[in-house]
């Protein structure tokens, strides 16, 4: 073991020195670089375009787009929220073997691939507002705010629109089976 005592060499005290900061400094970025990918958010990476809601006087509606994620990971819509209506869902649309189509909660949320996209449209998977607060009137804008797997958020307006499609039944509850009226999804 060398002990460094006061009659050591100058010389000997600095390449020593050097020696321990040259060792610490990669450790150091190592540490930096993992705790930056670590700090990578799902709403980071996501972006829609082409969204829209469903005019509707009461009652139900639902949200459209284009979710794009740009990431190297596959990221996960598990909720959603808007000012617009009381309650919101993530839905999809299944069709049964005699062609019924029947809307229900989607389970697992919207999972959009690394560098993939996922298309929420009429007939298919979709944003569902239940218990409007108010009117959606065409021309108008209402916020919708996404929730993913990782607890980012991110916040979209879309455009409120007139469409006069779909009509499937929905079914609130996947094991019972039970229906409701059907409604434009």
């Amino acid at each position: 073991m060398l002990t460094l005592t006061s009659n050591s060499t100058p010389n000997v005290r600095r390449v020593l020195r050097g020696a321990a900061a040259a060792f610490a400094i990669p450790l150091l970025l190592v540490a930096c670089s993992s705790n930056d990918k670590a700090e990578a958010k799902a709403a980071d990476s996501v972006t829609i375009k082409d969204q829209w809601v469903k005019a509707a006087d009461g009652g139900m509606s639902a949200a459209f787009g284009e979710l794009s994620n740009a990431g190297d990971k596959a990221r996960t819509v598990v909720s959603a929220t808007s000012p617009a209506s009381s309650k919101v869902e993530l839905h999809e649309v299944v069709a049964d073997a005699g062609g019924t189509k029947t809307m229900r909660p989607k389970a697992g949320g919207f999972v959009i691939p690394a560098h993939g996209k996922v298309e929420l449209r009429p007939g298919g998977d979709h944003i569902m507002f239940m218990g409007l607060t108010g009117p959606l009137r065409t021309g108008t804008e209402t916020p919708v705010t996404l929730t993913f797997d990782d607890g980012s958020t991110t916040t979209f307006t879309a455009q409120v629109r007139d469409f006069s499609g779909n009509q499937e039944n929905y079914a609130p509850d996947h094991a019972s089976g039970a229906q409701a009226p059907a409604h434009g999804g």
